[in-house]
């Protein structure tokens, strides 16, 4: 019987989530196991790393997320009402879901934000071809429900969501981690099939790759939540089940379901969703009446060039050069966009930066303005910043005065549409220096005799005898090393480089055509 997992928190669930990308698809691939979807707490960062991280293993990646569901509308922010919300698993079926996906967690952060980033059963209605659902967890409505002990709005609720996502296209997930609550949940899911028809499917919620890995997640959590593991009240996953099971430990799990095993592989045989790389998609250029972009282009740089070097026959030919290369490599729309923000920077009197970087070997770059080095003068050679063996698009690097920049994007906004430009998000990683001092770590590679004995003596101090301190550290620590700190009680824990916190990129835009 095939079985895939469609409910696994990445390390982009943030101090939530430990299931490395890097190693996730291994594992799949070595239970025997040929396909694997990501479904993080209410964003898709990484949905394309765990792509392409599957394709590398052979694995078929199914793309989703846990959105968080607002209790009435996305738009109600009262903290008695409105603080807390509810899971529900969202599947990629095709192109169409993804696009309906991107869109949903976009608006649950745009303006369904309050706490998490919230959508509603009215953005989802309007957004739900391609999409699959599932359930979720204990926190999903419908469990809530059902452990709250009214069945008749487990069962509406459940009839809603199938009216919104389609027959067929919705299932009652059941789930079995050792919780106790879990056999109410699952008894009402059952009943809920039975009388309705809706599928069921089965699920791991799993958010560490082994069973010994729950350890590490334990540190995770108490990190995330300022606790310490000796704190017998913190948030904490218990039964440690939440890991990627194999097929055989599913089946046994559900051996009275099979149809609810087997229908992980059919959803997931029915996700064929797949990226293109390689093409860009840049926003279309406003040009004046009477031109396309290749004689626009030319235009300016005509003007651009009398202006900065009179007539010179010589000269030109190099201009002529860069402009054929610019129009069969496809970036001349690249070229009028960045020529047009630029100039409007220095027409509002925002500081631009000369230029830097391969950039300023270009003569078109600097008839346009974009840079202000004169690349004849100084001998730059343009193939370093384009030529035909390069691919991908070419990287112009621009600097604005810091206090103004965001007049710059801010225009880019109104001349593009808001939802053509966003800026980039990039992730804080924890690194052994950077662990805060309720979990302990080393600040070499090697622990130290002296660091151990420091930590022992700080465990007893501040966790009392029966804690444990942690050295948060990578597969660097030796043998010896970690040896020594298993006699002296300390755990040494794999959790460097997992993400913990995400920052919005002051400097990159991203730019779309659709």
């Amino acid at each position: 019987m095939a079985f895939a997992h469609l409910h696994v928190h990445t390390e982009y669930s943030l101090l939530d989530g430990a299931c490395r990308i890097r190693d996730l698809p291994k594992l799949v691939k070595e239970l025997g196991q040929t396909a694997v979807a990501i479904t993080d707490h209410g964003v898709m960062y990484g949905a394309i790393d765990f792509y392409r991280a599957c394709k590398a293993q052979g694995i078929h990646p199914v793309i989703g997320c846990e959105v968080y569901v607002a209790r009435r509308t996305r738009l109600d922010k009262t903290y008695e009402l409105d603080a807390e919300s509810r899971h529900l698993v969202l599947l990629c079926e095709n192109e169409t879901g993804y696009r309906n996906l991107s869109y949903l967690v976009s608006q649950a952060f745009v303006d369904g934000f309050y706490i998490k980033p919230r959508i509603d059963l009215d953005l989802l209605r309007r957004h739900s071809e391609g999409l699959i659902g599932l359930s979720a967890c204990l926190a999903g409505e419908i469990p809530r429900r059902l452990v709250n002990g009214d069945y008749d709005g487990a069962k509406e609720y459940a009839l809603t969501m199938q009216d919104i996502l389609g027959e067929g296209n919705f299932y009652l997930e059941l789930q079995d981690h050792g919780i106790p609550q879990q056999i109410t949940v699952n008894r009402g899911l059952l009943r809920l099939h039975q009388e309705t028809g809706i599928p069921l499917v089965c699920t791991n919620d799993a958010h560490y790759l082994r069973k010994e890995d729950a350890e590490s997640h334990d540190v995770l959590l108490c990190i995330q939540t300022g606790k310490t593991v000796d704190d017998e009240n913190r948030m904490r996953y218990e039964p440690q089940n939440f890991y990627i099971r194999s097929t055989e430990e599913m089946e046994e799990l559900f051996a009275g379901y099979p149809e609810a095993v087997e229908n992980t592989q059919r959803i997931a045989d029915r996700c064929r969703f797949d990226f293109t790389f390689g093409k860009y998609h840049l926003p279309e250029f406003q040009l004046p009446e009477g031109y396309d972009s290749p004689t626009y282009l030319r235009e300016l740089c005509q003007r651009g060039f009398r202006a900065r070097y009179g007539e010179n026959p010589a000269y030109h030919r190099q201009l002529d050069y860069e402009l054929d290369m610019i129009g069969k490599m496809g970036f001349t729309d690249y070229f009028l966009i960045v020529q047009d923000f630029v100039n409007y920077a220095k027409g509002a009197g925002i500081p631009v930066g000369p230029g830097r970087g391969s950039a300023a070997g270009s003569m078109v770059s600097y008839c346009l303005r974009i840079t202000d080095i004169d690349p004849m003068q100084y001998s730059l050679y343009f193939e370093r910043f384009l030529n035909p063996e390069r691919v991908s698009m070419p990287d112009i690097d621009m600097d604005f005065g810091d206090t103004r920049r965001g007049e710059v994007v801010d225009y880019v906004r109104r001349k593009y549409g808001d939802d053509h430009v966003a800026q980039i998000v990039t992730f804080g990683t924890m690194a052994a220096r950077g662990v805060i001092p309720l979990f302990l770590s080393c600040k070499a590679c090697d622990i130290k005799t002296e660091a151990l004995n420091e930590l022992a003596i700080l465990r007893d101090r501040f966790g009392g005898k029966g804690a444990k301190a942690a050295i948060v550290t990578t597969e660097v620590c030796n043998a010896a090393a970690r040896h020594r700190a298993a006699q002296l009680g300390i755990a040494v824990i794999d959790l460097e480089e997992l993400k913990t916190c995400q920052i919005v990129h002051r400097l990159k835009v991203i730019m779309k055509a659709e």
